[in-house]
């Protein structure tokens, strides 16, 4: 229930706080004085995240919306320091041109590109085929028997040299958006989160680190996997402090909610590690509906009513939009898949826009209580 505790006012701790700003931040501003400011939530969910790519890239569109501050974790940590560094740039329109660039890196290093864009043949042999054959199947364990300091003993990246190239870290740091990245300390398993001040590229990659696929990434003394297993994303960040918007949208990459249940040991495995994915941010969803039923029901002291403040949430959410998508595809780099998503991005958030935009600084437009409490 700590995250109970988070929901009072008293900014951040110091480890994770945000610099103080030099003057009182601006209030909740409405349609009738200004853009209607909003906090991001952004998922890790590897290729995936072209999709929050097209979220953003609609967002960043309405000139009625001020991004405030992003907490992410993984790609979606990619998204948010390419966001915040277009916006230090260029305002809006840098930003969308910094996501683009970013993630047009990410196609160039997957290796296919020399040949063009394979998409069709890609869709025809898709991996997905390949974990239902029994043979894979009984091989797969020795698969996992290597890790990456033995298969990657000279720890090569690709994705570290399209971070470094695409986006200037001096930017992300003067950014007008507070930036907020996961990670998880491997040794004292606990959440570690890299405010902007300090953001380097190395904090980001650890964010995105699997350990099956990436050796850990040290920090000062200590290594760190992906945040995905302790924050994905981490959301008592955009809570602490004065100041901080009331209204909080979620990107989710991973669906909470399957039609139906898995069968196959590929499937198992991919159901798997969407709910260990999916597990803390349940767990903060669940104590923010707590603290509201709260709040709702009156069962707080006038003192107390005094300390906490109703958090508005909004969801993107993969249930329904991304579903249709295997773990193996968050490895697809084709240029026609990324730009596939991130047009779902796009019409999704279009969507939202239409559907909930009224809802900002008014009330919640995700049903929390309903699904997590």
């Amino acid at each position: 229930m700590d995250l109970f505790w988070r929901l009072r006012r008293p900014a951040a701790p110091a480890s994770t706080r945000a610099p103080e700003p030099e003057s009182e931040p601006p209030p909740e501003t409405g349609p009738e004085d200004g853009p209607k400011r909003l906090s991001l939530g952004l998922q890790g969910g590897g290729a995936h995240g072209a999709f929050e790519w097209g979220v953003l890239d609609r967002l960043l569109e309405d000139e009625r919306l001020r991004l405030c501050a992003v907490t992410a974790a993984s790609a979606g940590a990619m998204n948010a320091v390419a966001l915040a560094a277009g916006l230090a740039e260029d305002g809006p329109g840098g930003a969308r041109a910094k996501l683009e660039r970013f993630w047009r890196g990410v196609n160039q290093a997957g290796g296919r590109n020399v040949f063009g864009d394979s998409a069709f043949w890609t869709a025809a042999l898709n991996p997905g085929w390949l974990r239902a054959n029994p043979f894979f199947r009984r091989v797969e364990p020795l698969m996992l028997a290597a890790s990456p300091y033995e298969f990657n003993p000279f720890n090569l990246n690709p994705l570290h040299d399209v971070l470094v190239e695409t986006v200037d870290f001096a930017q992300v740091r003067s950014a007008p958006l507070e930036v907020f990245v996961s990670a998880t300390d491997v040794r004292e398993s606990k959440l570690k989160v890299f405010v902007r001040a300090e953001l380097t590229p190395e904090m980001v990659m650890a964010s995105a680190a699997l350990p099956y696929l990436f050796q850990a990434v040290e920090i000062e003394g200590r290594r760190y996997w992906d945040g995905g297993y302790l924050g994905n994303p981490a959301l008592w960040p955009l809570i602490d402090g004065e100041g901080a918007p009331n209204d909080i949208l979620l990107v989710t990459l991973n669906p909470f909610h399957r039609s139906q249940a898995p069968r196959t040991a590929g499937e198992i495995v991919d159901r798997l590690n969407e709910i260990t994915m999916n597990a803390s941010l349940s767990a903060e969803l669940r104590t923010i509906a707590f603290v509201q039923r709260l709040i709702e029901e009156g069962q707080l002291t006038e003192q107390a009513k005094a300390q906490y403040r109703p958090m508005h949430i909004h969801a993107i959410d993969a249930d329904h939009l991304l579903e249709d998508l295997s773990l193996s595809s968050k490895f697809n780099t084709e240029w026609s898949f990324l730009t596939g998503l991130k047009e779902r991005g796009r019409k999704a958030a279009d969507a939202w826009l239409a559907a909930h935009f009224d809802d900002l600084g008014v009330r919640s437009s995700f049903d929390v209580r309903g699904r997590f409490e």
